[in-house]
């Protein structure tokens, strides 16, 4: 990668934290419609068009912005199929109550139509560039959202659900996973014939007690579930020698900047169990903020 396209790319990214944080929704129906004259098809290029505007860019008359805008903004944004998500099992069975319990707020969040959100890994083209991947929907899209303190802290979006997959798919025998969220990787893992049991560390028990009691009794197999309230690395000293697992899924942080070091914690880890395939949540784009 040159100096040129890393620069780039940290133009690029910022440019979209900044639209992200700022005018997620700011994209109307009726200014995408003026762009296309009612043909969906050119949807994301619209979208493209007035979301590179909103960041300030002028990709008409800079020669530089227009690079931006082709190289970035263009391939980078998707409308996503609304029914790919509704459909998903973990949206068709389990419902999340609106209340509170402790510090916890249980609540329906939504995506407004034509709202900006990153919906999977990060990218990086054969070329260098690395691709934020934003996309949309043209209708409201609710979601399970639960606060801390007023803090959006464990959802169950586009974003879990893609990013989430690889480790599901790979699930196999005696899975084990550190960090509960909102159950869905325990759920989604928990429905496949090919897993026998599903043991998740979590060492909050605040959360373990909200997940118990509104979420684990909507499971289909709860009986599979096995809950382990310790800190994460305490219990990979203590019982990876042992082994027993087959695949290991560690969801511990945030976002990729509190993730980085407790990756790397883990990954030190994996020789304690050499027996079990080891994923990690958001591990492409981890590895981009590590320079690997």
């Amino acid at each position: 990668m040159t100096d040129d396209i890393k620069a780039e790319n940290e133009r690029a990214l910022q440019l979209v934290s900044f639209y992200l944080n700022f005018f997620p929704d700011s994209v109307e129906a009726n200014a995408i419609n003026a762009i296309t004259n009612g043909d969906s098809a050119f949807n994301d290029q619209a979208f493209s068009a007035i979301m590179a505007a909103a960041c300030g860019l002028d990709a008409y008359g800079n020669a530089d912005d227009k690079f931006i805008y082709k190289k970035y903004f263009i391939p980078m944004v998707k409308g996503l199929p609304i029914a790919e998500y509704t459909e998903n099992p973990y949206y068709k069975r389990i419902k999340l109550p609106n209340e509170s319990f402790g510090k916890w707020r249980l609540e329906t969040k939504s995506y407004a139509p034509f709202e900006a959100f990153v919906y999977d890994d990060l990218e990086m083209r054969a070329d260098g560039r690395v691709l934020p991947h934003i996309g949309y929907f043209t209708h409201k899209f609710a979601y399970p959202c639960v606060s801390e303190n007023g803090r959006e802290w464990m959802t169950v979006t586009p974003n879990e659900i893609n990013t989430m997959k690889k480790a599901i798919d790979g699930a196999i025998g005696n899975a084990l996973t550190f960090g509960l969220g909102l159950g869905y990787y325990t759920y989604m893992v928990s429905l496949k014939d090919n897993v026998n049991s599903i043991t998740v560390v979590e060492r909050d028990p605040e959360v373990i007690s909200l997940f118990k009691k509104f979420i684990l009794p909507q499971f289909e197999n709860p009986q599979k579930v096995r809950i382990i309230c310790s800190d994460a690395f305490d219990f990979a000293d203590n019982n990876f020698k042992n082994g027993g697992f087959d695949h290991i899924f560690t969801d511990l942080w945030h976002d990729p900047s509190d993730g980085m070091e407790l990756y790397l914690k883990m990954k030190e880890r994996e020789r304690l169990c050499p027996s079990a395939v080891f994923e990690y949540w958001i591990e492409k784009t981890i590895k981009l903020y590590l320079g690997e």
